[in-house]
């Protein structure tokens, strides 16, 4: 990759147009990657905050005092997430118990548990959806932008070599597009870095909420089927 005296335009579009094609390629797919980072960045922020914020909603709703019924069907038809996905897939199988012939109410405690558990997984495995991408960018980025610039480097001083040429004019234009890859692989990692770890750090928190609703909501359905079964018992007898 030879240089003349005169190439000392030090842009970094001149330092993209002039690099080596592998180079080019590297610096291409690190600023894509870096597009797709910021990408799942944007979206996770606003799908965090939103949810966040519904759950707060949800929560004053839940705890006025409104009948579990009648929230229930105010939420039958809407899309929901949270505290709310949790409550509705609960009341379902409550709802089934009791509407239906009355058969497994002995374990529909343990079924409730257990609707509430696969909940909370398919809530956190959908907050984490994409992270793994920001993991990998983060993690995998900085070796391919140094690949870039090893290779750059290598280029450059074979075209030394061939010119015979060691002046600065010559040496920085292919020094300086070989660290070019390597400036683009940190700005696509240390984003994505630092805001993986908040976003697994979130995520941990949304998690332990939704744990302790379902544990408050078990416990209230809970004892309504005690209260239930309480009143069922003597009929039973009789």
């Amino acid at each position: 990759m030879p240089h003349s005296d005169v190439a000392t335009d030090l842009s970094l579009v001149s330092l993209f147009l002039n690099a080596h094609f592998i180079v080019k390629l590297v610096m291409l797919g690190l600023a894509g990657a870096s597009v797709w980072s910021w990408a799942i960045i944007i979206n996770k922020s606003i799908m965090l905050r939103a949810m966040k914020a519904r759950m707060d909603e949800f929560e004053d709703t839940f705890w006025s005092g409104q009948s579990l019924d009648e929230l229930y069907r105010s939420l039958a038809n809407k899309t929901t997430d949270g505290f709310a996905a949790l409550f509705m897939a609960a009341m379902g199988e409550w709802r089934r118990a009791f509407e239906g012939s009355g058969r497994g109410f002995a374990s529909l405690q343990t079924r409730i548990d257990k609707v509430l558990d696969v909940s909370i997984s398919r809530e956190v495995e959908r907050l984490e959806s994409k992270l793994l991408v920001l993991a990998t960018i983060a993690s995998v980025g900085p070796y391919i932008g140094l690949f870039g610039t090893v290779f750059g480097i290598m280029t450059t001083f074979r075209s030394i070599a061939a010119s015979k040429n060691t002046s600065l004019a010559v040496v920085a234009p292919g020094i300086a597009e070989a660290l070019f890859a390597t400036a683009i692989a940190l700005v696509a990692a240390i984003p994505a870095n630092i805001l993986y770890n908040k976003f697994v750090k979130d995520v941990s928190r949304t998690q332990g909420r939704l744990e302790s609703f379902a544990d408050e909501f078990s416990a209230i359905l809970s004892r309504q089927i005690d209260e239930r079964a309480g009143q069922a018992g003597p009929r039973n007898v009789a």
